[in-house]
């Protein structure tokens, strides 16, 4: 059982760390874009070196506000025996997982500040969150130049293959699509017998113009 709690509690400080390091990239990608594309300066991991150390402290005082407030909540919880009348309305069975709660946010707090004391992690997670900059402008990039790449007009090749395509057009797509069309109608004209109706002139014109068309 004691094995089991450790696992549980190194998992959650595992996922409380994994989630405050994410949010720290994000929030470092979003100045990097800043500084680089709204300021037009280049970029320099030492620059934000201050910034990835911020939001590391700014996350840890979090938990730790969270580990007061828990606290807070276990004291009070401590002498509650009734039913319990909402999520948040803790009683004295709650104390223990508001004890385990509250420790799991204070070693959340404790790795948080000395990996914002560590210079490597500080420069690792600048490089992720560059990383995440320069996929996003990539990106960006690559989506304006498809759409920019599809206009006519910016086509070379664009008149002398339109003669090729529009004969394709002729010869193969309209002639499966007329075929696919009278197949379709010719189902739908049978009677219930099984019989064929008698074909109504010019009852489609879709047809009608795909005929003019060959």
């Amino acid at each position: 059982m004691t094995e089991n709690k450790r696992v549980r509690t190194r998992d959650v400080v595992a996922e409380g760390l994994y989630i405050a390091s994410a949010a720290t990239r994000l929030a470092l990608k979003n100045r990097i874009l800043i500084h680089i594309l709204a300021e037009g300066d280049d970029f320099d991991p030492d620059h934000f070196v201050g910034d990835a150390r911020e939001t590391l402290l700014t996350l840890a005082a979090e938990a730790e506000a969270d580990a007061e407030r828990t606290e807070r909540e276990r004291k009070a919880a401590r002498n509650r025996y009734s039913d319990s009348s909402g999520t948040h309305d803790y009683r004295r069975r709650d104390v223990r997982n508001l004890k385990q709660r509250q420790k799991q946010s204070l070693h959340v707090a404790r790795e948080l500040r000395e990996r914002a004391e560590d210079t490597e992690e500080l420069r690792k997670l600048i490089a992720d969150a560059r990383d995440a900059a320069w996929a996003e402008v990539s990106k960006n990039i690559d989506r304006s130049l498809r759409i920019a790449a599809a206009r006519p007009d910016l086509d070379a090749d664009y008149e002398r293959m339109r003669g090729a395509r529009m004969q394709a057009l002729r010869l193969v797509d309209l002639p499966k699509l007329r075929a696919h069309r009278r197949s379709v109608a010719k189902q739908q004209a049978l009677r219930a017998d099984g019989t064929e109706a008698p074909p109504v002139e010019n009852a489609d014109p879709v047809a009608v113009q795909l005929d003019e068309l060959e």
